[in-house]
């Protein structure tokens, strides 16, 4: 009795538990589906669905010839799932599919049967087998054996990647850039697009399906930017500079190729040794970033300073007392031992010297040292340029209100030093004078486009402002002219091509030790009408191999001058319109054509049988409409370059 008793309070107390329970399970199931249902239905679509980031491709970078200086490619890593493949598939493909690796990745067929033997005895459901796959190779992959079968089958995983490449390679490298530098920097609010937005459903795990959702957001493609970069004339510039880098066994150096009227950067070459291999590489962006010392390329500005305020004519004549002037406890030096005697400020000019310099700025502004460094700040020399680019150093000119100006700040201002510029700051000044006195900014962006439509166009030169008279800069064109002629350039002079420039030299880190030099060269070419303006800048060369700027900066000038005029001669206009004596004319009109062959000339104007007789003598044919003088020529324009042998078409009044 007792028993049973104890046995029915017993399934009382059960059945109670279960009544409790199933009264829990039921508030719970009112509390999820009823009070609770909109914050769980909300948590399910979260693991159900979700918002997908669509990213936009980034624009590519070209230059001005439209070849591809910066592109996104598909990269891929290849991974191997040992766990999902059967074992008939993978004991049956195990040996070809080793034997494909090797071929495509090297090591031995060996190497990879242990490996994925391995990871099939582990489970090893992410096995490493190669990174930074391209897209072709990734499809010849995807037809391996037993990669064939597919994902789940065969095991295969790849996961995908864009990665930015520069089809140049190292070449203007820190110009081109990544992340926040240089143009993929500069112009990232152009190149990067705008990302999109994707609802998916989860499937399986580790896999999504896209919904077709009418709040999709499709993502906007990047938009393209249009360098001023040449890639045939860059690579002239980096080979230039990198020949005389490993010759004279420098530290680093810079080149910039710039169009004297536009403005537009045509190469900018920066190379620097790397501390462990010593190879040379685009290190930094030196020519934008590193303010230096300018030594005599500064000549240029001090001379241009007192010609416009009148203070100095280029034929008053300086003593160089022997080659040594002191001033207060120091004593300024030129290079050549003696000095050069009594000479005239043109050819101290040429000669490059500095007691005659020092003697020309301290006798003129001892008095007014503000006067000359006013005259300085004037023409812009204490302003940066104002890049997109990020990084431009400061210039810095002493001032006689500054607490740092010495009595002997003045004279060694006079040939550079105390004054730091950047590669680019002091080719911008040289511009200036090839281009009569106007300051054209330099740029490197002509255009950003949408594919083939154009978006904003930077092709207009911005003229700054007017640095000094057109008269100054005539006199200072000619000086340097003559200095490539006969004076410290003379080493790079050619009789059949005109060039115009300065030397410098200088001593860096001097507090360090001695022996430490920078070298450089800037100028233009042809010297008469002046098409690329160029700034070369060499650190610390070995002293033992050259040090100077004539020999280890000019010839660098020379070689980039030589190579672009000689892929792209610069032709003198030829035109009969203005010519008061034709018969004279054509015989000059002749010999132009024949140094210039493979330019069209203009022949509107000329009799016909002249045209006729000019073009046929450069290998071109000849179709006339017509009889008299030619008003227009058709098929190749004047100017252009001829690349065919085509007919000619010329329409005669």
């Amino acid at each position: 009795m007792t028993n049973s008793k104890n046995i029915l309070n017993r399934f009382y107390v059960l059945l109670g538990l279960i009544v409790v329970l199933a009264g829990f399970v039921g508030f719970k199931l009112f509390q999820i589906q009823i009070i609770e249902a909109d914050k769980y239905k909300e948590l399910a679509d979260k693991t159900v669905f979700r918002n997908f980031t669509i990213p936009p491709n980034r624009g590519n970078i070209y230059d001005a010839n439209m070849n591809l200086l910066a592109t996104s490619v598909p990269k891929y890593e290849i991974r191997f799932d040992a766990k999902t493949v059967s074992d008939k598939n993978f004991k049956e493909n195990l040996v070809p599919l080793s034997q494909e690796l090797s071929k495509m990745f090297g090591n031995t067929p060996g190497h990879y049967q242990h490996k994925l033997k391995k990871a099939r005895a582990t489970n090893n459901r992410y096995l490493f087998l190669a990174k930074n796959v391209d897209y072709s190779d990734y499809m010849k992959i995807r037809e391996f054996p037993l990669f064939e079968l597919g994902a789940y089958k065969g095991g295969l995983i790849a996961e995908q990647e864009v990665m930015r490449e520069n089809p140049l390679g190292k070449i203007a490298e820190r110009s081109i850039g990544r992340g926040n530098i240089g143009f993929e920097g500069a112009y990232n609010h152009y190149l990067k697009g705008e990302k999109g937005q994707r609802m998916k459903q989860k499937i399986a795990q580790g896999q999504w399906k896209p919904l077709n959702d009418l709040n999709e957001i499709e993502p906007i493609d990047g938009y393209d930017v249009v360098t001023t970069l040449d890639a045939n004339i860059q690579d002239i510039a980096h080979h230039a500079l990198l020949e005389q880098l490993e010759i004279f066994e420098a530290d680093h150096g810079s080149v910039v190729v710039m169009e004297t009227k536009t403005g537009e950067i045509k190469a900018i070459a920066n190379l620097g040794r790397s501390a462990t291999s010593g190879k040379y590489y685009e290190k930094l962006n030196y020519a934008i970033y590193e303010p230096h010392e300018p030594g005599s390329t500064f000549k240029l500005m001090a001379l241009a300073a007192a010609l416009e305020d009148q203070v100095v004519d280029t034929s008053d004549v300086f003593d160089t007392k022997g080659g040594k002037i002191k001033y207060y406890d120091r004593t300024v030096r030129d290079s050549r031992i003696g000095g050069y005697g009594k000479i005239s400020m043109a050819e101290a000019f040429q000669v490059s010297s500095n007691t005659a310099f020092s003697e020309m700025i301290v006798n003129n502004y001892a008095q007014q040292p503000e006067k000359f460094v006013n005259r300085l700040f004037n023409m812009g020399l204490n302003e940066k340029i104002g890049f997109e680019i990020k990084g431009e150093g400061a210039p810095k000119i002493p001032h006689p209100q500054d607490d740092n100006w010495y009595g002997t700040t003045l004279p060694w201002l006079s040939f550079g030093y105390g004054v730091s510029l950047t590669s680019m700051q002091i080719l911008n000044f040289y511009n200036a004078i090839a281009n009569d006195g106007v300051a054209v900014k330099p740029r490197f962006v002509k255009q950003i486009r949408d594919k083939n439509n154009l978006i904003k166009d930077y092709s207009e030169a911005i003229q700054s402002k007017s640095i000094c008279s057109q008269q100054t800069a005539k006199i200072l064109q000619d000086l340097m002219k003559k200095t490539v002629e006969n004076g410290t350039a003379r080493s790079i002079y050619n009789s059949n091509f005109s060039m115009a420039g300065k030397t410098g030299t200088c001593q860096t880190e001097y507090w360090i030790e001695s022996g430490r030099y920078i070298s450089s060269f800037v100028g233009y070419f042809p010297a008469e009408a002046p098409k690329y303006t160029v700034s070369v800048v060499i650190h610390k060369p070995n002293p033992a191999k050259g040090y100077y700027g004539s020999t280890v900066a000019a010839p660098v000038f020379q070689k980039i001058a030589h190579k672009i005029y000689k892929d792209t001669p610069v032709q003198d206009e030829i035109s009969l319109t203005d010519l008061n004596q034709p018969s004279e004319s054509y015989v000059n009109y002749f010999d132009l054509a024949q140094k210039y062959k493979t330019i069209m000339p203009n022949l509107k104007g000329m009799p016909v049988m002249d045209a006729v007789s000019l073009l046929e003598n450069m290998g071109l044919s000849v179709q006339l409409s017509g009889n008299g003088q030619v008003v227009a020529q058709q098929s190749i324009p004047n100017g252009q370059k001829i690349e065919m042998v085509q007919p000619i078409k010329l329409v005669v009044n």
